[in-house]
């Protein structure tokens, strides 16, 4: 099915967020984190989202974040004395195995609640995201799912990733409306395949040139010691292999599946999505970013940063399958003042990666 089939007006999303503004916030969130010795640094946090967040728009309304700093540090603070608690009594045999018990089944929890404060501490219209996943089926999708793969020799990885972004997806709401994600397995296996023929390309292109060094290493492990230009041209070639081909296979495994989330969700059972971005160009952005940002000394990392969220929503749009207008009225209609003030109290940021 195309765009025109769906014969709906399409809204495009729009990051207006500009270098020179970004650079002023990025430079003082780094200052000042230096300043209090990373105390800062959960206040710059606050600050990057509520750029970002309210930069991006989508049908002429913009996204905004609401977590305080004062959130951000609690919920480190309380992660941190967790760890050294934990640290301290891994030192006891028997104990350290009932604390690896506890932490399969703390740590469930612990993403619950991150991904819910992420969600309820955003919002699209003045009108707050929220997250009903449970803990249990959190420890299937994120810890037995991709276990299990090693039995498959990870042939099954694919499903275990399928699952996972079901789960989050499939659990989030904007307002009362729910968000729903399914797709084939195909579009999941293809993204592997594509990373996998990155690599191979990229192996057999680094063999080529640095076939003949490695090949009379193996027949004279000792030829380095006689040779340092060999040396050196090895542990520089074995560096830029590394970087050329395993960054950019992650970047191409997701931007195929960035393109199958979108296509394949809705929210509310009639608004739909679309992603088209290109993996080579995705590619080619991320190479050239982190080559200008190396000979500038990190000075231009803001400008990466607007570059690559430019180019994300540009390639991003949402397809109304009705009026937006009665949609955000209806949802502003069942949000309530008092039930976005009680997650601003209830939640609290444990700063997990998810």
């Amino acid at each position: 099915m195309t765009l025109k089939t769906l014969g709906a007006k399409e809204a495009p999303f729009e990051f207006r967020g500009k270098t020179g503004e970004w650079f002023g916030i990025w430079i003082t969130n780094i200052l000042l984190t230096i300043v209090t010795l990373g105390i800062y640094s959960a206040w710059a946090k606050v600050r990057t989202k509520k750029y970002f967040y309210q930069n991006t728009y989508v049908a002429d309304r913009n996204f905004d974040y609401h977590a305080t700093g004062m959130q951000i540090l609690i919920g480190r603070l309380i992660f941190v004395a967790g760890v050294v608690v934990y640290s301290l009594l891994a030192a006891i045999p028997i104990v350290n195995l009932v604390l690896i018990i506890g932490l399969l089944a703390v740590l469930p929890i612990l993403l619950v609640r991150s991904i819910r404060f992420n969600a309820v501490m955003s919002s699209w219209s003045n009108i707050r995201f929220g997250f009903d996943g449970t803990a249990g089926k959190a420890f299937l999708v994120f810890f037995l799912y991709p276990f299990l793969t090693a039995f498959t020799l990870y042939l099954a990885i694919p499903f275990a990733d399928r699952a996972r972004r079901r789960f989050v997806t499939n659990n989030h709401r904007l307002g009362k409306s729910a968000f729903a994600f399914d797709s084939g397995i195909g579009p999941f296996y293809l993204a592997l395949g594509a990373a996998i023929a990155w690599v191979l390309v990229i192996s057999v292109i680094f063999f080529a040139i640095l076939g003949s060094t490695m090949t009379a290493l193996m027949v004279n492990p000792y030829i380095l010691e006689d040779d340092p230009l060999a040396a050196t041209t090895l542990l520089v070639g074995f560096y830029a292999y590394i970087f050329v081909a395993f960054m950019p296979a992650g970047i191409v495994y997701q931007s195929f599946i960035r393109n199958t989330l979108f296509n394949n969700s809705s929210l509310d059972g009639k608004h739909k999505f679309h992603s088209d971005v290109q993996p080579l160009t995705l590619v080619w952005i991320a190479i050239s970013n982190v080559v200008v940002v190396v000979f500038t000394l990190g000075l231009m990392l803001p400008w990466a940063h607007i570059r690559i969220s430019r180019y994300n929503a540009a390639h991003t749009r949402l397809i109304p399958g009705g009026s937006l207008d009665e949609f955000v009225g209806e949802m502003e209609a069942q949000s309530g003042a008092l039930g976005d003030a009680y997650t601003d109290i209830e939640a609290v940021d444990i700063g997990l990666p998810i």
